[in-house]
């Protein structure tokens, strides 16, 4: 049975720290290539597939991926605060990916709200990937409603970053005090 509404979290992912050298450098070169378009050999596409596979799907610790845990962390948090179940996507890097939480939340709610920390205006992920995955999605599944709540209002960025900065000022002024 479909709940109400859900919250996709959609973040960028990294890749592990440990992942050996040489994997990095095919899969960057590769990756280089099949973004500007020449990579149109099929052996060449095949092991790009297969290299983004095995970095997505590379064993995470605390240590080689700390950005990992702390998206899970955000989101685990955020979940605790809105009382709604999250789901957890990756742009790139990590599994699952940002499509597939996209669908598996279409299976599961009527409504899916969509959330990305990225914040500035003119990112290429915020701006433009998750926005086209959400139209993928929505066109195989048309009885979920998604919305996607971007982009930040840089008044309210701001407003929050010196809400942060005070904190450190205050510190540092208690600090010089002593």
């Amino acid at each position: 049975m479909r709940t109400g509404q859900v919250i996709v979290l959609i973040v960028h992912g990294m890749i592990p720290r440990d992942l050996p050298g040489n994997m990095k450098k095919d899969y960057k070169a590769l990756r280089e290539k099949y973004r500007s378009g020449v990579l149109t050999a099929q052996n060449d596409l095949s092991r790009y597939f297969a290299l983004e596979e095995q970095i997505r799907h590379w064993p995470r610790s605390e240590r080689n991926d700390p950005f990992f845990f702390g998206a899970k962390d955000i989101a685990e948090k955020l979940a605790d605060k809105s009382g709604l179940k999250v789901y957890l996507g990756f742009n790139e890097f990590c599994s699952p990916s940002a499509e597939e939480v996209l669908e598996t939340a279409a299976g599961e709610a009527r409504r899916a709200i969509v959330l990305t920390p990225m914040l500035t205006p003119g990112g290429y992920h915020a701006e433009e990937e998750i926005p086209a995955l959400i139209d993928v999605v929505k066109k195989r599944c048309p009885e979920t409603v998604f919305q996607y709540a971007w982009p930040y209002d840089t008044a309210e960025v701001s407003e929050f970053l010196a809400g942060h900065l005070n904190n450190f000022l205050t510190k540092e002024h208690l600090a010089a005090k002593k």
